[in-house]
């Protein structure tokens, strides 16, 4: 395993200081809450977040086996469907084709997870693959656990400035139904909370839209953070990328990351029979009912190519 160090603007050497329990240093420093300037957009998804998360502390006092199911459903739904298969492994790496319907169904799942609209996440996640763990990551342990965690969400700021134009995204802007996503995605948040609301009260509204949320967030965020912190490395990636077993166990196969960053390219993430990757077993699934097509995958060459063991012979 590999941490890239890279000196970034005024810290010294001697400040470097090791994420505990990890071979990642960090050696970039952000000023997460004091001594910048806060724009509208982050104290909005500060409050969101923060609202989201003390939703779900009433979760122990509103219990009930019904708003839990809904809240298991709605995660399965718009966690696995909607974040994990469509915004990351559809619309951010073309790893397998679907139906125009189905994609904006997919699609539209993704936008209820409350992870922004598909222009924005794809966008993001596009630029970590291009600048991973370097200046430019939105998201990199470099900057610190807690900044590649959350702190980056609420520091447009970063964003704007290293991301002017964000032009990496054509495909999706040439889309009307992407660029109405974009425009409205507010709006169907709001109107999913309302419907919820009304369909279960203050109990539903707590374990649908608190805990699922909440649960989904730190499935991410975790992927962001721990994933090129804690774990094992088995290909030459050049990054911090790390699989982390517990990590893929609660985001639908995401954990596995150096096997992403390897071959992003590839619908499957588990590589490895005992690897478990939900979100891979549903793409196989659409592929054997022809709903799922030109479904990518790494062959032996590629793999051989990118593996340490192979390069220890």
């Amino acid at each position: 395993m590999r941490n890239m160090i890279t000196v970034s603007n005024g810290v010294n050497e001697s400040e470097y200081k090791k994420i505990p329990f990890s071979d990642v240093t960090v050696t970039r420093k952000r000023n997460l809450f004091w001594g910048r300037k806060w724009r509208t957009l982050d104290l909005e998804m500060g409050i969101a977040i923060f609202a989201i998360h003390l939703l779900a502390l009433f979760a122990p006092f509103t219990f009930t086996w019904g708003a839990l199911c809904a809240a298991c459903g709605r995660t399965f739904l718009c966690g696995l469907f909607g974040t994990t298969l469509s915004y990351h492994r559809n619309l951010a790496h073309h790893s397998f084709k679907l139906p125009k319907w189905l994609e904006y169904v997919f699609a539209y799942l993704g936008v209820l997870a409350f992870q922004r609209d598909p222009i924005f996440w794809v966008s993001i996640h596009r630029y970590h693959h291009q600048y991973v763990d370097s200046e430019k990551d939105p998201h990199s342990p470099t900057f610190g656990f807690w900044f590649s965690h959350m702190g980056w969400i609420f520091d447009s700021g970063y964003i704007i400035e290293k991301y002017q134009e964000r032009k990496n995204v054509e495909d999706l802007k040439s889309q009307k139904f992407y660029r109405f996503l974009k425009i409205t995605h507010i709006l169907h948040l709001y109107s999913f909370m309302a419907l919820v609301y009304a369909f279960g009260g203050f109990t539903y509204l707590v374990w649908v839209v608190g805990v699922s949320t909440m649960f989904s967030y730190q499935g991410t965020f975790l992927v962001n953070s721990a994933c090129h912190i804690w774990g094992n490395q088995k290909w030459d990636t050049g990054d911090l990328s790390k699989n982390n077993w517990w990590v893929a166990l609660i985001s639908f196969g995401e954990g596995w990351h150096n096997n992403h960053h390897a071959f992003e390219y590839s619908a499957r993430h588990g590589l490895e029979w005992w690897q478990i990757d939900l979100c891979w077993y549903m793409i196989r699934f659409l592929e054997a009912v022809g709903l799922a097509t030109n479904v990518k995958l790494p062959t032996e060459a590629q793999k051989l190519k990118k593996s340490f063991a192979a390069r220890m012979l």
